[in-house]
């Protein structure tokens, strides 16, 4: 049942396939600004030095802004791979020997 052939592809899937994606990659970005975070705070609180924060957020907000940009966009392109690994060049199925 998990293994079987991938469905048509419709301009609709590929719409949903695209946005599901680039949540995926803002999701994975909030996860990588609070590791930069961390790190950074850490680092100031070790070193002695003052944080200014900006909104809540010890992050400059242009380096806050770049990492949720690169996240959207990097969800994106990935989304834009995957679609095309999976619904255009079909390698599932020519693959499917190798999962049987």
């Amino acid at each position: 049942m998990i293994l079987r052939r991938a469905g048509k592809a419709t301009k609709i899937k590929k719409i949903i396939y695209l946005t599901a994606s680039v949540i995926l990659g803002i999701l994975l970005s909030l996860i990588f600004h609070g590791l930069v975070e961390m790190a950074y705070l850490n680092w100031a609180v070790n070193n002695g030095r003052v944080v200014e924060f900006y909104g809540g957020c010890g992050l400059w907000p242009g380096l806050q802004i770049a990492i949720l940009a690169a996240g959207a966009i990097g969800g994106f392109f990935l989304g834009r791979l995957w679609w095309r690994i999976i619904y255009v060049d079909r390698a599932w199925e020519k693959n499917r020997k190798v999962y049987k």
